[in-house]
């Protein structure tokens, strides 16, 4: 079978989910489906805006925190650990073993580390000078 192989800085998600698709039916084929769930918690204001908060999924017995931000004004009140507990306490009732994520900002690494997360795995530097850190947490 010939490919044609090109370079392209264009991804449709068409183009994604004919990668994405197929991946995911040999994966669950292969280790049985992963039982994906979304998790979001947010922070709202009274008004009904979004400002922050923690969105990521659990699936294969594991929590994924995908991303996590809180507003400059409202750090180093101990949201990102209330936020955290909460979706810890959430991938523990679904079930979980665990949770991991990753951050490239020095601060965020500090306050993962406080709230019991080791780290696992380094990259870098990148550009700019950072790294990239993967943490993970066994409940």
């Amino acid at each position: 079978m010939a490919f044609d192989l090109v370079v392209s800085d264009v991804v449709t998600p068409e183009m994604e989910e004919a990668i994405r698709g197929p991946l995911v039916a040999y994966n669950n084929a292969r280790f049985g489906e992963s039982s994906k769930r979304d998790l979001g918690i947010y922070l709202r204001l009274e008004t009904g805006e979004i400002t922050g908060g923690l969105i990521g999924w659990t699936a294969r017995d594991w929590l994924y925190v995908q991303l996590l931000f809180i507003p400059d004004e409202n750090r180093g009140h101990g949201l990102a650990g209330r936020l955290l507990s909460m979706a810890e306490n959430e991938a523990r009732a679904r079930g979980c073993v665990g949770a991991y994520l990753d951050t490239m900002n020095p601060d965020a690494l500090q306050t993962y580390l406080k709230y019991g997360y080791r780290i696992i795995g380094k990259n870098g530097p990148m550009s700019g000078g950072q790294f990239i850190t993967w943490l993970n947490k066994v409940f």
